[in-house]
């Protein structure tokens, strides 16, 4: 600081150090803080000091209760609603699984049973001793899986249609569970 000039007075404020001003500033601000803390401790205890004679209203408290009684009482019957779903979801997969799975068994052993004869429809023909039996026993082949294929067909119809309809039936019979179920939850 430069000395006073023209005779004034030097000034009494005293500069402290960076150090001594941040420790003046810490100590401040902690106790700004502790005289918060107090006035919030000791309005929230003469809060809880006023509330503590308080008392709810009967019929504030019967409401509450049958409030929280049908609350309960809904979602216990929305869980079993779910509940039902869920089942009538397994019954409804489980019998498509069952029918894919039938129809897919009955074309693999379509399959196989036609890859068998064809493969014995070719032996024959390849034994055959002449050009007249070879062509035979071609068309025999040819007539005969034009039969199968015929029946394999109308088989495998009836089996999708007999699936389809064991399907639907199962969910009808769980949409219709499920519809009654939701009209008691009402």
């Amino acid at each position: 600081i430069d000395p006073p000039r023209n005779g004034a007075r030097r000034s009494s404020v005293k500069i402290f150090g960076p150090r001594k001003c941040a420790n003046k500033l810490g100590t401040h601000r902690t106790n700004v803080m502790n005289n918060i803390n107090e006035q919030f401790t000791r309005q929230a205890q003469e809060m809880f000091n006023v509330a503590k004679d308080a008392r709810i209203p009967e019929n504030f408290q019967a409401m509450a209760e049958e409030s929280v009684n049908r609350s309960r009482d809904f979602y216990q019957k929305l869980n079993a609603t779910a509940q039902e779903n869920v089942s009538a979801l397994e019954e409804f997969m489980l019998a498509s699984h069952a029918g894919a799975k039938a129809v897919g068994e009955k074309m693999m052993h379509n399959a196989a049973a036609n890859t068998e004869s064809a493969f014995d429809a070719a032996q024959a023909i390849a034994r055959a001793k002449t050009l007249p039996e070879a062509a035979r026993l071609q068309a025999d082949f040819f007539q005969q899986q034009a039969a199968v294929a015929t029946q394999q067909t109308k088989d495998l119809f009836e089996l999708s249609s007999k699936v389809a309809k064991q399907t639907f039936e199962t969910i009808n019979k769980a949409a219709t569970k499920s519809f009654e179920t939701m009209k008691k939850a009402d």
